[in-house]
């Protein structure tokens, strides 16, 4: 029988705990009417006989007997497994008496099988129950910031993403104490874009400059009440005062990136300083590297030239270090930095760390109570989906570059100040944009390069001739209508039309079409320059006079009516490095 159909917990045969389930066909263990139940399967029991021989019921009712199960059972309990095993015989009638038959004692052997199930189960819900309440603990340790419409509200494994991890100079709370100017309101001091490919082949690790003058947008700010205060811009200053400045909150920094580089970032990762020593004891240090000993006087960073392994307030001090470097200016510290991130995903992701349940355990602790991020992502198990899909990327293929900038002429002598390299930057930007490595990753195989190329060969349409409809699913506000003004007034596309928003938003631009359309879809691909792979060949849609139609869906890599649409097909070259090398600070 099962637990929920007896009246006592007392005496209770491990093996009687295991019941099948009639819905799944499973096994599980019932402990009680609010036990978790597990699907691993016990052993089976012997039937107890009566003295006529006829299997007995727990509870005390015999075989005929008139004492009402159903008010025990809670629910629809499957009956006795003592009675279902096969080739048990069936209950004699009623008034009946069996022959009498000696009743079988339980073998050693059985009864030490019984019980090993029924502990091993109580492990598997003590331990899946520990597991929940762990869980539960980290999810009280996650800080979330609400920055309302600048980021998404939830995380998609199946997308390409873009997480703004910010380090803050905060100076406040706890283990922050005695660094710097103790008044500060926590700016952007180190800023990184992490872009992950969509087929996780690659990622990129955008650093921006802290010193990069940049226009803040007006940015509106969650307040403490639940109402929202447009925080007014702020023209040529530094980003660092993109958060902080007047209020302002992580979604003003997110806000503050898409203006310079175009590149929407979907969350952020804000940490403080003690997160940097907090995280680097959790993994037991961090391998760097130096050129040359160091002494610095202001971080008090005191090592050796060569490798050395560095942790808490060493750790804090090899990030914050910033006049021993190079030109002793920002640019030269930004190295340095990129090269300790990379050493630590290295020490993260290694077997050394994956291991050690120890090391994982104080890594999640530390991450969790070291981390601020959006609402999008605050849950433990988002964060953990995260960590899996950035885990898929090799170290090999994880480059470190920074936005490509120029010595600010306003500064005169004494340059303080960089602003964005026009020449080089929008190069950067737009390989990110368009998911392109700056590593050499797996090509595509060359059957599927040659059947995207072989769908811009052939003849094309007139411009006349061209029928479509224009969708805006991911692009800037108004630009579907945009689109339709210049295909009819600079182009002569006069049979096209605007379809509104669509149904779902595309990162790329897509044009569908039958295959009788294909000469028209060449033809627009011309015009707007779309690349073999935003042809999708399909269906037509029957657009507003009856007819037969293309489908053009502008995605958020749509930069404007009249703008090629072709994407890069490698990044430029500029100086970057690569998570799995190890570089000497210099």
């Amino acid at each position: 029988m099962d637990a929920q159909g007896r009246g006592r917990a007392d005496n209770i045969d491990p093996a009687d705990q295991w019941v099948l389930n009639p819905d799944t066909g499973e096994y599980e263990l019932r402990l009680g009417p609010s036990a978790p139940q597990s699907s691993v399967p016990g052993p089976r029991r012997p039937a107890r006989r009566d003295n006529a021989g006829a299997p007995r019921r727990r509870g005390g009712s015999a075989p005929g007997g008139t004492r009402e199960t159903s008010q025990v059972r809670q629910g629809d309990v499957p009956p006795p497994r003592s009675g279902r095993r096969r080739g048990a015989e069936p209950e004699p009638p009623q008034g009946r008496r069996a022959a009498r038959r000696p009743v079988k004692k339980k073998s050693k052997v059985k009864k030490v099988l019984a019980w090993t199930a029924g502990g091993t189960a109580f492990v598997l819900v003590a331990v899946g129950t520990a597991g929940y309440l762990y869980l539960k603990h980290l999810e009280g340790n996650v800080t979330t910031t609400d920055i309302g419409s600048a980021g998404k509200s939830g995380f998609s494994k199946d997308d390409a993403f873009n997480i703004l991890i910010i380090g803050t100079d905060k100076r406040t709370g706890k283990g922050n104490e005695g660094y710097g100017d103790a008044n500060s309101v926590g700016h952007a001091d180190t800023n990184i874009l992490l872009h992950v490919s969509k087929d996780r082949t690659n990622a990129t690790a955008l650093s921006i400059p802290r010193d990069l003058v940049v226009n803040v947008p007006d940015c509106p700010t969650k307040q403490t009440d639940g109402s929202t205060k447009v925080i007014p811009g702020s023209q040529q200053v530094r980003f660092n005062e993109s958060l902080g400045q007047e209020g302002r909150d992580p979604g003003c920094t997110m806000r503050t990136v898409k203006a310079v580089t175009g590149i929407t970032p979907d969350h952020f990762v804000m940490v403080d300083f003690n997160a940097v020593k907090t995280l680097t004891t959790a993994v037991g240090g961090v391998d760097v590297c130096l050129a040359h000993a160091v002494n610095d006087k202001e971080s008090h960073l005191r090592l050796p030239a060569g490798p050395s392994k560095v942790e808490g307030e060493q750790a804090l001090a090899f990030v914050r270090t910033r006049h021993s470097w190079g030109n002793a200016g920002d640019l030269d510290r930004i190295k340095v930095q990129q090269q300790f991130m990379g050493s630590l995903m290295r020490k993260m992701t290694s077997s050394d760390t994956l291991s050690s349940p120890s090391k994982l355990l104080d890594l999640a602790e530390a991450a969790t109570k070291a981390l601020t991020v959006d609402k999008g992502i605050g849950k433990v198990s988002t964060l953990k989906d995260i960590a899996l899909e950035l885990k898929k990327v090799p170290t090999k293929n994880i480059s470190f570059v920074t936005v490509p900038v120029l010595d600010n002429p306003a500064d005169g002598k004494y340059h303080k100040t960089v602003i964005v390299n026009p020449a080089l930057a929008p190069a950067v930007f737009d390989a990110i944009t368009n998911d392109v490595s700056f590593t050499e990753v797996k090509k595509k195989q060359k059957a599927e390069k040659d059947a995207e190329a072989a769908r811009l060969k052939g003849s094309r349409s007139a411009p006349s001739d061209v029928r479509v409809r224009i969708l805006n699913g991911g692009a800037q506000a108004g630009s579907a209508q945009e689109t339709l003004d210049w295909l009819q007034n600079k182009e002569g596309v006069l049979k096209s039309e605007n379809a509104g928003n669509a149904p779902a938003q595309l990162g790329r631009t897509t044009l569908e079409y039958a295959p009788d359309q294909a000469a028209q879809a060449r033809e627009l691909a011309h015009l707007m320059g779309l690349s073999g792979s935003a042809l999708k060949p399909g269906k037509s849609v029957t657009n507003s006079q009856g007819l037969p139609a293309m489908t053009l869906t502008l995605g958020k890599d749509f930069k404007g009516a009249g703008v090629s649409m072709t994407a890069p097909s490698k990044a430029p070259d500029v100086d970057k490095s690569t998570a799995d090398k190890v570089k000497c600070a210099s």
